[in-house]
Formats: structure tokens, sequence, C-alpha cells
């Protein structure tokens, strides 16, 4: 079962709304049925070390998704999705949206990353998928 883990303490978040989401998600997407992935809220210091240990950028970022297997798809587990709820946060302010959709979105895009999509390599089919889902699943 898809969980997520609150690792930080600056951004207060509805989990329940969040965890009612990661089931709405494996309901939607047919390739989450029957796996699990994991969701983990980090502060901005956190993911930053992270960009920085596994994609050479000395910045926070909103999103990073992990992989469990180089083969998506081959594992009942998919891997981690780690986003922060800092950079979440001002995003929502940007966006005009709540904390829980602007985090709702980032789980969306981690996961996709998570079933082997990749918008830096296809030619903009991962964006479009998304933009579908998110109307799907009343996130846009």
């Amino acid at each position: 079962m898809p969980q997520i883990i609150n690792k930080q303490r600056k951004v207060t978040v509805n989990q329940a709304e969040l965890e009612d989401f990661l089931l709405l998600l494996t309901e939607k997407i047919k390739e989450l049925q029957g796996r699990d992935f994991c969701v983990v809220l980090v502060s901005d210091q956190k993911i930053k070390q992270l960009n920085r240990t596994f994609r050479h950028k000395n910045s926070p970022t909103d999103v990073l998704s992990f992989p469990f297997n180089d083969e998506p798809l081959e594992s009942d587990f998919l891997g981690d999705v780690i986003i922060s709820a800092e950079t979440a946060s001002r995003q929502a302010s940007d966006n005009n949206l709540t904390i829980e959709k602007e985090i709702k979105q980032l789980i969306l895009h981690g996961v996709l990353h998570l079933c082997g999509h990749d918008h830096e390599t296809d030619n903009g089919q991962m964006n479009r998928l998304e933009l579908k889902l998110r109307k799907i699943l009343r996130i846009d």
C-alpha cells in the first residue's frame, strides 16, 4: 500500500487527504494497481542535499523520484517520491493553490517518473499524460 511519510515540521499538511489521494491514484493509474511506493515530505535543506548528491545541482527542487529498479514496473515496489514541503508551499502560494493540491500535483509527477515516463526525453508525452490525469483526478 502506498504511504506518505512526513519528515519535516515547517509546513502543515493534511496527511489524511494526501493518503486518500494515494489510494485514488492507484485506482486511476493501472500501472500502480497492486504496487507500492512511498512519498516522503522533507525540508528544502534535505532535498537540496539529495539534489546535489544525485543530480549534481546545488539547490532545492520541488520533487525527486527514486525508482527501486532500473526497469520500471519490474517490482511490486516502484520506489520513492521525495517532495520538499517548503518549495511546494511557495509554489502553491504562487499558483493560488492549497498546499495539498500542489503536493498532489507533485506526487503525480513523481509517480509518473517511477512508472518510467521521462519529460526530458519523450517529446512532451509525459506532460500531456500528466495534464490529462490532473483533470481526471481533479487536481488541475
